[in-house]
């Protein structure tokens, strides 16, 4: 009899934590931020000098209600983050039903597709097209998709999983034409793939345009990018693109963020 007790005690203790740690994670879902180094540079510190808007978008929420994870990466394309099992497959599985991504890739898709250094370029565009290559780093045989593709492909698993895919354009280079940001191809590409994919998407690029266009080209020099770098963003520069973010998110109450915005 003092067994059974002791069985049927333990097996309420395990219900009991097994209920809890439910409601805690229905409560508190997890809000994961994957990309480049323009969304977390080196380890999201500013050490180099340089920082990601994803060391600062988790200022604008309520740490009570969600939790922000930035498992973003330096270096990679839509297509290593996706196919490196240390990367994407550990977020997919720490992701649960009403959890939500944010992805913003494009800024090294442009790379080579083949090349000794880093092997990270995608095919241009959002189709279905495919390119069977002999990659010299893995060495062995890949087949490689479109930027496009591989950012369907991160909206499916996150479907799959019951949570919610958010898909960023990348953010802008410094580089200007006259008094115009040059804008790129991928923001294009990134757009159609949410609508095809059935992603909400945040016009990340053209936000961040409209702020630089307002302030020219000499201040946006001055306050948000080294002079020998085009790509990565100072402080203040990542500030601002975190607050496009945050901002967008909360004249969007569909994506289901801005619930967990601070007032």
């Amino acid at each position: 009899m003092t067994n059974n007790k002791i069985v049927i005690g333990l097996s309420v203790v395990l219900l009991v934590w097994s209920l809890c740690s439910f409601v805690g994670k229905k409560g508190r879902p997890t809000l994961f931020l994957i990309g480049d180094s323009t969304v977390k540079t080196g380890r999201g510190d500013g050490s180099n000098g340089q920082w990601g808007w994803g060391s600062f978008i988790a200022d604008y929420f309520n740490p009570q209600q969600i939790d922000v994870q930035n498992k973003a990466l330096g270096g990679t394309s839509s297509r290593t983050f996706y196919n490196n099992p240390k990367l994407w497959q550990q977020v997919l599985d720490s992701i649960q039903p009403g959890d939500y991504v944010i992805m913003q890739f494009g800024h090294n898709d442009s790379s080579p597709i083949v090349d000794t250094l880093r092997a990270r370029g995608t095919i241009k565009g959002n189709g279905d097209d495919y390119q069977e290559v002999k990659n010299p780093l893995l060495e062995q045989k890949e087949i490689v998709y479109s930027y496009g593709y591989y950012l369907r492909l991160f909206v499916k698993n996150i479907h799959d999983k019951g949570a919610t895919a958010i898909i960023c354009s990348p953010i802008p280079r410094n580089r200007w034409e006259g008094t115009n940001v040059v804008q790129s191809d991928y923001a294009i590409w990134a757009r159609e793939a949410a609508a095809q994919a059935g992603a909400f998407f945040v016009p990340l690029e053209d936000l961040v345009v409209a702020e630089y266009e307002k302030r020219g080209k000499e201040e946006v020099g001055r306050l948000f990018f080294d002079p020998k770098d085009h790509t990565h963003t100072l402080k203040a520069g990542a500030e601002l693109n975190a607050s496009l973010i945050a901002g967008y998110l909360a004249e969007n109450p569909k994506i289901g963020l801005k619930r967990y915005l601070k007032k």
